[in-house]
């Protein structure tokens, strides 16, 4: 497998494969932009190959993970320094989850943003190509990070240009850096992300240059996840004990013609209608 950065990693936990081997057997895909990324968006796909024989799980980590912040004991680290520690902690996580694959592209983030830049685009178009995914979680396109948002265009892109054979059956794109409860219930998507909480914590938890370098990852995650699922209905008890919302981004593969710009819009437009007509029902 050659992918188009020096500093790439490719990794194979149960190393009985090859990578091209272990990343054709992938049911179940996610793309982030960060190490942690996935273990926070992707948690019921992850849960979902655990339980069901024959289905593999996958990730991708697009950037290098340059520039995060980091105090106490990681607070003297170069950011190489750095860089390399985060690429050890998706390894780890990784093994935990028992991936099929793990990837980290190593791409710094300006260059993800700049559109058509040739190596970004040949990796995902190798690692699209390599996999036949029954669903691929992405961010989201009302993500608030510039990074998330740049990397699921990214995607995009590099899906719109397989075969129609080779595209997933569906694409999600999951919340990380803004919550997507404020769509209205009928657009969302529910991932249960409430099963096996422990290795749910272990998972954040194996990423403690964040968690102990100043970002609560694990406790903010674990959280959202509960209250997602208690308050995603006023008039029934609790369905599962864990969910993380996702918007279905499967038309935009489908139809190149439609504006990723205009698609997120419409899910705007969805909740201002809804607001609105509440109030005048009650007015």
């Amino acid at each position: 497998m050659k992918l188009s950065n020096p500093q790439a990693d490719i990794y194979v936990p149960a190393g009985e494969l090859s990578p091209e081997r272990a990343l054709a057997r992938v049911t179940h895909l996610c793309v982030g932009a960060h190490q942690d990324d996935i273990e926070i968006m992707a948690h019921a796909g992850i849960t979902d190959c655990l339980d069901t024989p024959g289905k593999a799980f996958g990730g991708v980590v697009v950037t290098n993970g340059a520039g995060s912040p980091r105090t106490g004991s990681y607070a003297h680290l170069t950011d190489e320094q750095m860089q390399a520690v985060r690429r050890e902690e998706q390894r780890t996580a990784a093994a935990m989850g028992r991936y099929a694959i793990q990837l980290q592209l190593a791409h710094p983030s300006s260059v993800v943003k700049t559109p058509g830049h040739a190596g970004v685009a040949a990796d995902l178009a190798a690692l699209f190509g390599g996999c036949t995914p029954e669903v691929v979680y992405l961010h989201n396109p009302a993500d608030k990070h510039d990074t998330h948002v740049a990397v699921l265009l990214r995607c995009i892109e590099a899906l719109r240009a397989l075969p129609r054979e080779k595209r997933p059956g569906r694409v999600l794109g999951c919340e990380v850096w803004r919550d997507l409860d404020w769509m209205v219930d009928a657009d969302k998507v529910a991932l249960d992300a409430g099963r096996h909480p422990q290795l749910a914590m272990d998972l954040l938890k194996a990423f403690d240059s964040q968690v102990t370098g100043g970002k609560r990852y694990d406790l903010a995650t674990m959280g959202r996840r509960s209250a997602h699922a208690t308050y995603h209905t006023s008039h029934a008890t609790d369905q599962v004990a864990g969910i993380t919302w996702a918007m279905d981004l499967t038309a935009l593969v489908a139809d190149p013609k439609i504006s990723v710009e205009e698609y997120a819009a419409a899910y705007i437009r969805r909740l201002h209608d809804d607001v609105r007509e509440r109030i005048r029902k009650f007015a």
